[in-house]
């Protein structure tokens, strides 16, 4: 099985890639964010452990972790930031890991795994390729304010804590651009699949 890792920064279209390929290659797509919502959930491997560090105010009536209450609390705290991804992120990667290894076992050509902190976090450890989906800023911009309808400010808040492009270049051998067509991107994607 081949486990492609996909990276890049945000409003790149990460989201595009990740849908052709699970639909012309039968990839299996696992997105650590959604991973990590699972993980949070009740009965889940962490809900208790972030109920304990961050106090039971957090949880919702069900018993779910109330990620928007959480992200107020972390936000602009760089101590207590750590601190929920000291829980989250170890937990994270032995799910994906469990669910590379299901698919193994079940003969799966291909898996993908998307992270936000793909490479701070060295998810890049366990792909056998990691691409970088590079877009130009001003793209990425146009597609947050569009798609999202983030502000300005917003999005250059997220793109001033997020990795350069020099940095994602060192770490990625492949890089897919998303600058033009989706017909340019797949053509990019199917020339790399051949390989």
């Amino acid at each position: 099985m081949r486990v492609i890792g996909v990276t890049g920064g945000v409003g790149a279209g990460k989201s595009t890639v990740l849908d052709y390929l699970k639909e012309r290659y039968g990839a299996d797509v696992i997105q650590a964010d959604l991973v990590g919502h699972e993980v949070m959930e009740p009965g889940g491997a962490v809900c208790g452990a972030v109920a304990e560090a961050f106090g039971p105010g957090i949880l919702t009536a069900d018993g779910s972790v109330d990620r928007a209450a959480l992200a107020k609390i972390v936000f602009g705290d760089e101590e207590k930031r750590r601190l929920l991804n000291g829980i989250v992120h170890p937990a994270v990667k032995e799910e994906i890991l469990r669910r590379l290894s299901e698919d193994r076992e079940r003969g799966v050509p291909c898996a993908v795994v998307e992270a936000a902190l793909f490479l701070e976090e060295n998810y890049d450890a366990f792909c056998d390729e990691t691409w970088y989906i590079y877009t130009d800023e001003k793209n990425r911009r146009r597609r947050l304010r569009e798609s999202r309808g983030y502000s300005d400010e917003r999005i250059s808040r997220m793109f001033a804590s997020q990795m350069t492009h020099g940095q994602f270049l060192s770490r990625c051998r492949t890089v897919i651009d998303n600058n033009g067509s989706a017909g340019e991107t797949f053509r990019q994607i199917d020339k790399r699949m051949r390989r």
